[in-house]
């Protein structure tokens, strides 16, 4: 199969599911090498490219087609999508420290915040940013949370390597930046 044949069913398979695809999947069902592969995905980044309506996302090792930002508000009117609510303040916060500090229990978020985040833990777990991905060995088996490539894709990320590092204050109020 050459690089042209190998993109057409990369293509054809992000179309259809809709949702990030692990990059080794994409390699074994389009029966490539990393080459071909890394080629297809080259000939996919041409044809979506900046003038395109379907763009290619990269997710941390994972691709997935999805729609222009200049085509959000047609396709939402098309197809009678209603816009989602913006996080809140709390929702932030607690997103914040879960992606800065992942896996992380609840207990956690909130010493770090002061303040209860049941329901902000719960809304964020509904809107799919955040995602239980173990449980800590201790009384009361608390949950560990992180955040999914649904949060990557919102927040325009690659990887959670690409967030920017945060600011961290010493005794003497100076600031020094801690990578991710």
């Amino acid at each position: 199969m050459d690089d042209r044949e190998v993109s057409t069913v990369v293509e054809a398979i992000l179309f259809a599911a809709g949702y990030p695809v692990e990059r080794e999947k994409l390699i074994a069902a389009a029966g490539c090498d990393e080459d071909a592969f890394e080629s297809a995905i080259g000939i996919l980044n041409v044809k979506y490219g900046d003038d395109s309506g379907v763009k290619l996302l990269y997710l941390d090792g994972k691709y997935q087609l999805c729609t222009s930002e200049a085509c959000i508000d047609a396709v939402r009117e098309a197809l009678g999508i209603r816009r989602g609510g913006n996080l809140s303040r709390s929702s932030l916060e607690v997103l914040a420290v879960i992606a800065y500090n992942q896996p992380t229990t609840r207990i956690f978020v909130e010493q770090v915040r002061g303040v209860d985040c049941t329901y902000t833990i719960s809304s964020l777990l509904e809107k799919g940013l955040i995602e239980v991905c173990g449980r800590v060995d201790a009384p009361g088996r608390p949950s560990l949370y992180r955040t999914t490539d649904d949060f990557l894709r919102v927040f325009g990320l690659s990887s959670i390597h690409d967030l920017p590092p945060f600011e961290v204050f010493d005794e003497n109020g100076q600031v020094t930046l801690k990578p991710v």
